[in-house]
């Protein structure tokens, strides 16, 4: 067996010394005054300098000795990187391959393939790293599980300015309805009177993703104590062709139907919805369990 370190010499040289049996070793591989380039080339020669230096050791000498060069250099690493290589360690190409042709609005190529439990548990450990803002402050990001890492890590903000910062900087690089409605903050629910300023320029803007979201935030936080009759309006006066925008606006109101029927069901009976969205939201509506046999039937009726 043998021991490979780096050695810093005089004037900047950086080498290489090897230690085996008694012998020692060394090497010259550059000379420079910044120390990190040594880094920067190392990885592209661990495995030609392991192979050489002990040609005759068992493979497995040989491979542990990869994965402690590996080590080193993984020490050098962003944040960003670390978060990406654990995702890949975690990918379920069964499970991208389906998830892929759930979210056609995103490449395939993007798309690692991480399950929805294991993204939130990760996302949960790297919430708690001091680095973690430089992941936030790295958009766009290259994949979808990434952004998705970033969902889960924004809903844990406790203080609502900082949420409401980090949520806001976000919204304009969700290209995809999965990860749109994954992110539901927390602590939005305690600030719901706050909140209705920003709900309402999102439901204003230009972005199908950011629209999106705000209708969402209206499902989530605001069908039950804090429900008012003029949030449905704002809702039914988004017009849209977007097929993601009006896809959320059906879930609002079939949702809104199991929870505030008598405020919602006029919106149908007088027709103030598109003929499409409309439609979904009485589909929507009787699929859901939370809505009676009888108010199903009369759903129904109401479809155009």
């Amino acid at each position: 067996m043998g021991v490979l370190w780096a050695v810093p010499g005089v004037n900047g040289t950086v080498g290489i010394s090897m230690a085996r049996k008694g012998e020692k070793y060394s090497w010259n591989i550059f000379r420079t005054g910044l120390a990190w380039q040594f880094f920067a080339i190392w990885s592209i020669y661990y495995k030609m300098a392991i192979a050489s230096i002990w040609p005759n050791e068992p493979e497995a000498t040989r491979e542990r000795a990869g994965r402690r060069l590996k080590g080193q250099r993984k020490m050098g690493e962003g944040i960003g990187e670390k978060i990406r290589a654990e995702l890949w360690e975690l990918q379920d190409e069964g499970y991208r391959d389906f998830h892929a042709r759930l979210i056609p609005t995103v490449p395939p190529e993007t798309i690692i393939g991480v399950r929805t439990p294991q993204v939130r548990k990760l996302a949960k450990k790297w919430a708690k790293d001091p680095q973690i803002g430089e992941f936030l402050a790295q958009l766009p990001h290259t994949y979808y599980d990434e952004n998705n890492v970033h969902a889960f890590v924004v809903e844990q903000f406790r203080d609502y300015g900082e949420c409401l910062e980090q949520t806001e900087r976000f919204l304009p690089y969700i290209d995809n309805w999965a990860t749109c409605d994954m992110m539901a903050p927390k602590v939005f629910a305690r600030h719901t009177e706050e909140l209705l300023e920003p709900v309402r320029r999102w439901i204003a803007s230009a972005d199908t993703y950011t629209v999106r979201f705000g209708v969402g935030m209206l499902m989530r936080f605001y069908l039950d104590e804090a429900f008012r009759p003029q949030y449905p309006e704002w809702v039914a006066g988004i017009v849209s062709e977007e097929y993601y925008i009006n896809m959320m606006r059906a879930w609002y109101f079939a949702t809104a139907l199991a929870k505030q029927y008598e405020t919602i069901v006029p919106f149908l009976e007088k027709k103030r919805l598109d003929a499409w969205t409309h439609n979904k939201a009485i589909q929507k509506a009787c699929e859901s369990n939370r809505v009676t046999a009888e108010r199903k039937l009369y759903l129904r009726g109401l479809k155009v």
